[in-house]
């Protein structure tokens, strides 16, 4: 391993490997570090919605992401605890296009090892099982890093971090940037079925009082299994994980005879509790992406496209920075936030209106039920979910007012 880099990526996962091909494509030295070995499984409801292609695209990475037998979802259907059905596809009478016509779902042991070869082949000096141990701010700027490979701890020197590390970020930490948040307080229990019955196009949202779950196909016959509950249900999770995600499907009469001749095939991996966001993206010399920057809720799904559409905002940042000196490359760092406002301002209002729709069950069924007969509100609804619909669409009172039965 090298002594110095320009800029050292922490986590390897989307954010990170698009953080790297990014930088690579301007010409900066890149060293990416991850403390896990590639493939790796990981928790993730393992949905890319439509406009995250073109990011796939942009890395070397979507031909090869397609032709591993992904699925390719049309849509999304909701479902709420009265029964009422949404139903939104992504190619729909309105004006917006996205880049595919529809979205992927590939199990993230495959995708994640595809993101890193794409980092390695665009250039960047990738180590795997890799950990960085500390990380020190030196006076004149840049930081300083100790590194645990291989066994071995290495001293590193690079002119900026950036922390793609997730949920539980040590980089975030390091820096002083955590901050969680109150709301919502929820886990996840994710796996993989075979033998799901009337598994389409479409992924699927199923909303309980208790919870919600979403089911897809994930190619090769596996379906993606996520459930989601509320944090305070921690204790009856612990060490009965299989209990739990078993009997709360059963109870569920729409989900329950097309789990009666299904098979488990991979472990229940649990992750949570989720709502974090840092007190910023940046600090002097470092950035923040993907899930390490902010980390809402995960009914909408599209986690995976605000990581690789991340990398590429906290690239252009660090390519300023590392180019200008002075006030003016902590400008060019503090500018980050500022984009990350524009590009994802619209989707952060959208979540946290979903979450508390989701969270209050006479809401969710007052919306399906207008939604379920007003094909054209819920395409776009899909649409701003599926990263190619602009938030404004449904982010107005007229839209509100008639998902609600205000407005006929």
């Amino acid at each position: 391993m090298r002594e110095s880099c320009e800029v050292l990526i922490v986590g390897g996962g989307p954010a990170g490997a698009s953080t790297a091909v990014s930088l690579r494509h301007q010409g900066i030295d890149v060293m990416l570090v991850d403390r896990a070995r590639f493939p790796r499984p990981k928790p993730c409801a393992e949905y890319l919605s439509p406009e995250a292609s073109r990011i796939l695209d942009s890395m070397g990475a979507l031909a090869a992401v397609e032709s591993t037998g992904a699925a390719q979802l049309a849509g999304v259907l909701v479902r709420a605890p009265n029964g009422d059905t949404i139903r939104g596809e992504f190619i729909a009478g309105h004006a917006y296009t996205p880049f595919r016509q529809r979205g992927l779902s590939v199990r993230r042991e495959v995708l994640d090892k595809l993101l890193v070869d794409s980092a390695r082949a665009a250039g960047a000096d990738v180590h795997e099982g890799t950990r960085v141990m500390t990380l020190t701010r030196r006076p004149t700027g840049g930081f300083d890093a100790e590194i645990l490979c291989d066994g071995i701890r290495k001293r590193l020197r690079c002119r900026l971090v950036i922390g793609a590390d997730g949920l539980h970020s040590l980089v975030a930490n390091r820096l002083g940037l955590t901050r969680a948040a109150r709301w919502p307080r929820r886990l996840a229990l994710v796996t993989h079925y075979e033998g799901v019955a009337d598994i389409g196009p479409l992924a699927e949202m199923h909303v309980e009082r208790d919870g919600f779950v979403g089911i897809a196909d994930v190619g090769h016959g596996l379906t993606t299994v996520a459930m989601v509950v509320p944090a305070r249900r921690a204790r009856e999770l612990a060490g009965h994980k299989e209990d739990f995600l078993e009997g709360w499907l059963r109870s569920k009469p729409q989900l329950a005879g097309r789990f009666a001749s299904a098979r488990r095939v991979t472990p229940i991996q649990a992750t949570g509790p989720f709502a974090s966001q840092a007190r910023r993206a940046w600090s002097d010399d470092a950035l923040l992406v993907g899930d390490a920057a902010d980390f809402f809720d995960p009914f909408t799904g599209e986690g995976i496209f605000a990581a690789l559409r991340g990398g590429e905002l906290a690239a252009a940042s660090a390519t300023r920075a590392l180019r200008a000196a002075g006030g003016a490359r902590r400008q060019a760092l503090a500018s980050y936030e500022a984009d990350r406002r524009a590009t994802f301002g619209g989707k952060w209002i959208v979540e946290r209106v979903i979450a508390a729709v989701v969270a209050n069950p006479w809401l969710i069924n007052r919306a399906a039920r207008t939604l379920s007969r007003r094909r054209d509100m819920a395409d776009l609804l899909i649409g701003v979910t599926g990263d190619f619909v602009p938030a404004r669409e449904i982010v107005n009172a007229r839209y509100v007012l008639t998902t609600f039965g205000v407005l006929g």
